[in-house]
């Protein structure tokens, strides 16, 4: 009777253990995915990660369990404009600012286009002017196309075909973003104390859309011209609001 009985032990034993098998699947996938993300100059896609995984492996289980795994550590791993990235944590960013120099700021009336320009994207800069209630000054637009962060999306479908402007994938990555929609609402600004609640009720803020596909008014940019057109925009005070103060 011992004989059997290790007879069906050895049987069992040989078996091989699905659990196991998936287990050691995920881990080979993780390291997959960690060393692509880490050796890649860019934010990587899931669809370039899920490539090079062993078949059968979900892309999303994978990146969850590697995401968990960092978040405790000095980098972390994060998803910025629908890709991966490894950024250092961010209660320790204080330790590498010191090495960078002195950083340029940006000015107030940069910063207040920049946003209107990813709430209400796809805009332009007449209407950009009219929200703000004042002209923009000369190159802001140049200084915000220069950073990377917003780029020229087409032409709106008016009189004078004005440029139409947008966010970039740049801005999302450097504000930490996932995707545009998760820019801070009404509520959210309240509470960071950015309006003081003397709002008038009509008062919203648009759910922005940073969509690469062209809205019903815009037309496509149609050649390198546009670029120059852009700089020249940029660069000059819109005539039809030059009656308008100018916020630097």
């Amino acid at each position: 009777m011992g004989d059997i009985a290790r007879l069906f032990q050895t049987e069992a034993a040989a078996e091989p253990d699905p659990s196991a098998s998936a287990n050691a699947q995920l881990v080979e996938a993780m390291r997959i995915a960690e060393a692509m993300i880490f050796a890649s100059p860019e934010p990587l896609a899931e669809q370039e990660i899920e490539k090079r995984l062993p078949r059968g492996v979900a892309i999303a289980s994978v990146l969850d369990h590697l995401k968990a795994s960092y978040s405790a550590r000095g980098v972390n791993l994060v998803r910025v404009g629908g890709k991966w990235m490894f950024r250092t944590a961010t209660d320790l960013a204080w330790l590498l600012a010191g090495g960078e120099g002195e950083q340029k700021k940006m000015s107030r009336a940069a910063l207040e286009t920049l946003a209107i320009i990813a709430y209400h994207q796809p805009v332009t800069r007449a209407e950009i002017e009219d929200i703000r209630g004042v002209a923009i000054s000369k190159g802001t637009l140049d200084v915000l196309l220069e950073t990377g962060w917003v780029r020229l999306r087409g032409r709106r479908r008016a009189p004078g075909r004005p440029l139409t402007y947008g966010t970039t994938q740049e801005f999302l990555i450097h504000f930490g973003l996932e995707a545009v929609g998760d820019l801070p609402g009404l509520e959210e600004l309240k509470g960071a104390g950015l309006f003081d609640g003397r709002l008038p009720s009509s008062f919203s803020i648009p759910q922005p859309s940073d969509d690469d596909a062209l809205a019903a008014d815009e037309d496509p940019l149609e050649d390198d011209a546009d670029a120059a057109d852009a700089e020249e925009e940029a660069a000059e005070p819109d005539p039809a609001g030059s009656h308008q103060p100018i916020d630097d």
